[in-house]
């Protein structure tokens, strides 16, 4: 879900789950697909609204072969959302809040209408010169997406996060730090409890920091993966549970003025708490560029190989390789076009089941096009359109769909 904050304010970081995300924008259920105006660089308080509406041509991401429930497959949505945001630094320490609740509405396939909400909270601390870090939490309601599992049933997904890191400047040259987080996931729906779960990640690292503004690093981190309700396969109580241990280099390259790449990445170890999915290791991690030939066009890359949950009753895990592309181009100083385009493979690494398939893998590819204009400082309107298709993983039932989303926008913030 596209966060109303502007794109120049700092936003906590999220877990890694790129492919989810993805998938659920690709919905355009959620909220409204545009930023708000920013109203002034002197206000701390933001009160803003808007309205939206959004076309599926797949919305619960059917087979190709599918016929769609009532002879259906297509559904649009109305939005609508207020919010409010704040922002204000106090000496050093500087407090962000935003609120948000959301109504969306279908036209046919009205039990999915439900009510968003999205709560987000962040205290940027600094203690002295040389010691900083951030607390805080946020609060996500929104639709799950439709993509790993067949129903009609509505089924929100309501992810929790807590967080705090620091960061303490030892030395002109040399700083080490330490974070801590709890991500829970919880479901609506009775038959995707089993993916209710909760994953609390620790880290610490040391970085080193040469006068070109690059860094360099190395980072440590435990990710412990909790279940809270045990699955039943072949009357058997399964206990999905894991432990993911890290080791990576963490790089920020300043290779050019306009140019920056950023890594994580290194071994990562992932292990589970009852036998049946096979334990995996090996490269894991994602590296990331920007590049901004252009005081107007910016543009950014990525590739990942990361392990990642996924929301399926006979595997609990995938490995997932991807890439991706976009660009931003100011087309004048009132129109933004944005592009976006990914390609992405997962392989179904947690097998629960003995006759399930080995090397079962599917294929994610997404393209997306938008462009937004503000004619007032306060006042924007968007329209965007999606393109997504999955081939593979025919075992699964839900197999290669194709689907196409456009939505248009509008916003106000006073």
């Amino acid at each position: 879900m596209p966060s109303p904050l502007p794109s120049s304010q700092h936003r906590p970081r999220v877990a890694p789950r790129a492919a989810s995300r993805a998938l659920a924008l690709a919905l355009a259920v959620g909220a409204v697909a545009a930023s708000p105006a920013w109203a002034g660089p002197s206000d701390a308080l933001h009160v803003y609204g808007g309205l939206g509406y959004s076309y599926d041509d797949n919305l619960f991401r059917l087979s190709d072969e599918a016929p769609g429930y009532d002879s259906q497959r297509s559904d649009s949505s109305r939005q609508s959302v207020v919010g409010v945001l704040f922002d204000k630094t106090y000496s050093r320490q500087r407090i962000q809040a935003q609120g948000k609740l959301s109504k969306v509405a279908f036209s046919h396939f009205k039990q999915l209408d439900y009510d968003g909400k999205d709560f987000q909270g962040t205290w940027n601390w600094q203690l002295a010169n040389h010691l900083e870090g951030s607390l805080g939490a946020t609060y996500a309601q929104t639709l799950a997406p439709y993509t790993d599992f067949q129903s009609r049933e509505r089924n929100l997904r309501v992810q929790r996060r807590q967080f705090g890191d620091a960061a303490w400047r030892m030395h002109p040259s040399w700083r080490v730090r330490g974070a801590a987080s709890r991500d829970k996931y919880t479901y609506e729906l009775s038959a995707q409890r089993y993916n209710d779960r909760t994953e609390d990640a620790l880290e610490a690292g040391v970085d080193y920091l040469p006068r070109s503004g690059s860094t360099a690093g190395l980072v440590v981190r435990r990710l412990s993966g909790k279940y809270l309700n045990e699955r039943i396969l072949g009357g058997v109580l399964r206990d999905d549970d894991y432990e993911q241990d890290e080791l990576k280099a963490r790089i920020v390259w300043r290779a050019t003025p306009t140019t920056t790449v950023q890594t994580l990445a290194g071994y990562a170890r992932r292990k589970n708490a009852q036998s049946g999915p096979r334990d995996v290791s090996g490269f894991n991690g994602r590296v990331t560029a920007s590049f901004n030939p252009r005081q107007k066009l910016r543009l950014n890359s990525a590739v990942w190989r990361e392990f990642s949950a996924i929301e399926n009753y006979f595997y609990t895990f995938s490995l997932n390789r991807g890439a991706s592309a976009g660009a931003s181009w100011d087309a004048s100083a009132k129109v933004r076009v944005d592009a976006n385009m990914s390609l992405e493979q997962r392989s179904y690494e947690g097998r629960l089941l003995d006759n399930s398939p080995e090397d079962l893998s599917d294929t994610l590819r997404q393209a997306s096009v938008g462009a937004s204009w503000s004619p007032l400082q306060t006042v924007q309107f968007s329209t965007s359109f999606i393109h997504q298709e999955r081939s593979g993983a025919q075992f699964l039932g839900n197999g290669s769909f194709k689907a196409n989303t456009v939505s248009v926008n509008a916003n106000a913030q006073f």
